[in-house]
């Protein structure tokens, strides 16, 4: 009787982790539809300006957290790379190439994760895991290649390496904030975080133009930025909570319904074509996600 309310939990917990995997495709596809009219730093500005009023209430009914100075300070510096830098550099990739393409490269950032903390000795790299890693890049490869070869190769080459640096900046931060989230609780830690990277792209959204100039969106565009930062504040707290509740390798894996959540909504919204190699590129990121962190005992 006593396990059933543990994996009720679980199953909520991760039901959480796949609408945050939903919401990150959406959010992508959104970005795509405004990005052209508004600077990358001004959408991540906004982004997390009104993400963060999502993430006040729930902070408010928290207990009061004490945070050292040191430790303060690095958690600012991951919040400006993690919600600063790495928004900015996926906004401008969605300026290069389609929202479909881009999710799939950033469904990379689970497995990112998973090298640089084996590398830093944190956690075991499996033959599974290794397998997984060459499944998600062949995956990403398939999707690319098609587009690569055409004229506008340097155009896609551009975009893919700036949301693959997005992604990176992503692994990065995931394993040098888990000291952190075991000091102090999630929703705090992520509260400030996600404050610097508004501090610090007002500086690069205010040279845009952002705060003297009315940006070039109408109504369906700010509809969009408002969906933008309101599903990013929810979609955080969902993933804190999911995190909690379960490991975060089950957590993660989730983040492979977002290339494919961006691939229906960009041929629904956008006109985005759905091709062999998207086709391709989404069974293998979802197979290799699937593999890199699927639970050996559930399957023996």
């Amino acid at each position: 009787m006593g396990s059933r309310p543990v994996r009720r939990q679980e199953r909520l917990a991760l039901a959480a982790a796949a609408a945050t995997g939903v919401q990150v495709g959406a959010a992508m596809v959104a970005t795509r539809f405004v990005v052209q009219d508004i600077g990358p730093a001004s959408l991540a500005f906004l982004r997390y300006a009104i993400a963060v009023l999502c993430l006040v209430p729930p902070l408010l009914m928290s207990a009061r957290v004490r945070f050292a100075i040191r430790d303060l300070m690095v958690v600012l510096g991951l919040g400006i790379v993690q919600f600063g830098i790495l928004i900015a550099l996926l906004n401008l990739g969605l300026r290069f190439i389609s929202s479909t393409r881009a999710a799939l490269l950033f469904a990379t950032f689970p497995l990112m994760t998973m090298i640089i903390a084996a590398f830093l000795g944190r956690e075991d790299l499996s033959r599974a895991k290794v397998a997984g890693v060459v499944l998600t890049i062949v995956g990403v490869g398939m999707a690319l290649g098609e587009r690569l070869i055409v004229q506008s190769a340097i155009e896609e080459w551009i975009g893919a390496l700036l949301v693959l640096a997005a992604a990176l900046c992503g692994a990065i931060c995931s394993v040098l904030y888990r000291p952190y989230l075991a000091r102090y609780p999630t929703l705090p830690v992520g509260a400030w975080a996600m404050l610097a990277s508004v501090m610090f792209l007002a500086a690069p959204a205010g040279v845009e133009g952002l705060f003297t100039e009315e940006p070039r969106l109408g109504p369906s565009g700010w509809i969009a930025v408002l969906f933008i930062g309101l599903s990013s504040g929810i979609g955080y707290v969902l993933w804190l909570w999911a995190l909690k509740n379960t490991t975060p390798t089950r957590v993660t894996v989730f983040l492979s319904l977002s290339p494919i959540t961006a691939a229906l909504l960009g041929i629904w919204f956008l006109g985005e074509p759905l091709t062999a190699g998207v086709l391709l590129g989404l069974a293998g990121v979802a197979a290799g996600l699937w593999l890199a962190t699927r639970n050996p005992r559930a399957l023996g």
